[in-house]
């Protein structure tokens, strides 16, 4: 059942990584914090803060209409969409990682909702994927039972995301959760793209063509942490757009193969 305590948000410092193996090589990394909201818990009420909001204009702030479908609360969306999945059991807590506004303006390549039995062992997964078309896509991970720290979770490609990527082959996921004395958890979602057109080679047992991953060490939501954070990495999710430009510059500089945007899929979700 969901806790009946206030919601404790917390801020994430970390880093995205990039590495492109083939056709053409690239690779970049860059610092970035995020936010984890406890879904349910936002029932009961989010901190005080002077530098973040909750539905209204601040440094930083999250909205829920940023998020779900934008007409229910963000707790019974995320129960009624697993349920119709047949994932039922996910009666714990509902963590959302993801990008926070800032100075109203977001941009959030992907979110991942942890979903948690009551015993606290992870259930599933949903990854909530957006391009720079405006389009979004959800990849709902799950493998019937409880979810271990590291466990390989797979998905097909269904979602046109990079105009240097072709809409074929699947991804492979991984997420950890690290716990070290005297600082907060770390978390790491590692996700392999896997073009399987070259089955003699780069198939299911092959190198990846791209790998990416997000990291972050959690600490609490607090006015200070905000400062820093944006102090750190200024006008975030400007940056993330910014970034996404710049890369493509390069690929098509190293001429990379192009692919022009496929429509967009008719399901919303894939698994």
């Amino acid at each position: 059942m969901p806790p009946e305590q206030p919601c404790a948000f917390q801020l994430c410092l970390g880093q995205v990584r990039h590495k492109r193996l083939r056709p053409v090589r690239n690779a970049f990394s860059y610092g970035v914090f995020y936010i984890r909201v406890p879904v349910h818990a936002l029932a009961h009420g989010v901190p005080a803060l002077r530098w973040f909001a909750r539905n209204r204009f601040n440094l930083l702030a999250f909205h829920d209409t940023d998020h779900g479908d934008g007409t229910q609360p963000l707790h019974a969306w995320i129960v009624a969409l697993l349920a119709r999945h047949g994932v039922r059991d996910a009666d714990g807590e509902v963590w959302l990682q993801t990008m926070p506004r800032v100075l109203g303006y977001l941009f959030n390549p992907v979110s991942f909702w942890f979903c948690h039995r009551a015993d606290g062992s992870l259930r599933a997964v949903l990854c909530d994927v957006r391009n720079t078309f405006g389009e979004r896509h959800l990849y709902l991970l799950e493998n019937g039972g409880a979810i271990g720290n590291g466990a390989l979770l797979e998905a097909e490609k269904s979602f046109h995301v990079s105009p240097f990527l072709p809409l074929r082959g699947g991804y492979r996921f991984r997420f950890m959760r690290v716990q070290r004395a005297g600082e907060g958890e770390r978390h790491l979602a590692c996700i392999d793209y896997m073009d399987r057109s070259d089955q003699g080679s780069h198939g299911d047992g092959g190198q990846p063509a791209l790998s990416t991953s997000i990291s972050g060490t959690a600490q609490p939501l607090t006015d200070a942490a905000v400062l820093r954070a944006c102090a750190t990495h200024p006008l975030l999710t400007l940056g993330v757009m910014a970034r996404i430009h710049w890369q493509a510059l390069r690929l098509w500089c190293k001429r990379a193969p192009f692919f022009s945007k496929p429509p967009a899929p008719t399901e919303e979700l894939s698994k």
